[in-house]
């Protein structure tokens, strides 16, 4: 079993990623396009909502303020702890409300930073498996105390999804921020995940289908 990371880690603030697990020889070693050990995030760093700036998944085309909450889901004696998931977005006509897709998501036992993800209620029988390709926080252009600044940082998360009887391989950008990462950061990661040789097929996703999911600030409240 992958241990979680423990929460004082430190955080990475230059951009590297790994190839996802059904390209490598060992999943359970993997290492990033700068040569180190991948190290996955805490769960408290993860727990958080982040919207989905950049996609592969044609799902997203038809959507807007795409964005997934993660935070603890309740405790099970004897085993690891396990994420609640709450898609949440918005038809791109800006008609209706909220769409929600919740899940339960547990780590995966070999893989570190992976975790296999099914629905709840009628979603139940739904599954799909993902993983963390890289993360981290980088410093923000411009003046701290700009309202949009946030923090003075902005987060990121490049996540991966195995394909599923009903959706293709994908990779999906992450920001913390609900109006999107910075062009630096964005132009960066996807310089880094065109450099995957060990993933060609994620390479070749990137290159054709790689896309902005619409952001139309401010975000419709979900119930």
């Amino acid at each position: 079993m992958t241990e979680p990371t423990p929460a004082d880690t430190k955080l990475p603030n230059t951009i590297s990623l790994r190839a996802p697990s059904k390209y490598l020889s060992d999943p359970s070693k993997s290492t990033t396009s700068t040569g180190e050990p991948f190290v996955s995030p805490p769960l408290e760093w993860l727990w958080r909502t982040w919207a989905v700036t950049h996609s592969t998944l044609s799902m997203w085309r038809s959507a807007r303020n795409v964005r997934i909450t993660y935070k603890p889901y309740k405790r099970e004696p004897g085993k690891p702890v396990a994420n609640d998931n709450l898609v949440e977005y918005e038809k791109k006509s800006g008609k209706g409300g909220v769409k929600r897709v919740e899940g339960i998501e547990r780590p995966d036992a070999k893989i570190p930073g992976a975790w296999t993800w099914r629905g709840k209620g009628l979603l139940a029988i739904a599954s799909s498996h993902w993983e963390i390709l890289g993360w981290g926080e980088r410093p923000l252009l411009g003046d701290v105390g700009d309202a949009n600044m946030g923090e003075g940082v902005e987060r990121w998360v490049v996540t991966w999804f195995a394909p599923t009887l009903f959706t293709q391989e994908g990779v999906d950008i992450y920001s913390d921020r609900k109006e999107g990462l910075s062009k630096e950061t964005v132009d960066g990661i996807i310089k880094e995940l065109k450099e995957l040789k060990d993933a060609p097929k994620v390479v070749e996703l990137v290159e054709k289908h790689m896309q902005e999911v619409e952001v139309s600030l401010p975000w419709k409240e979900g119930k």
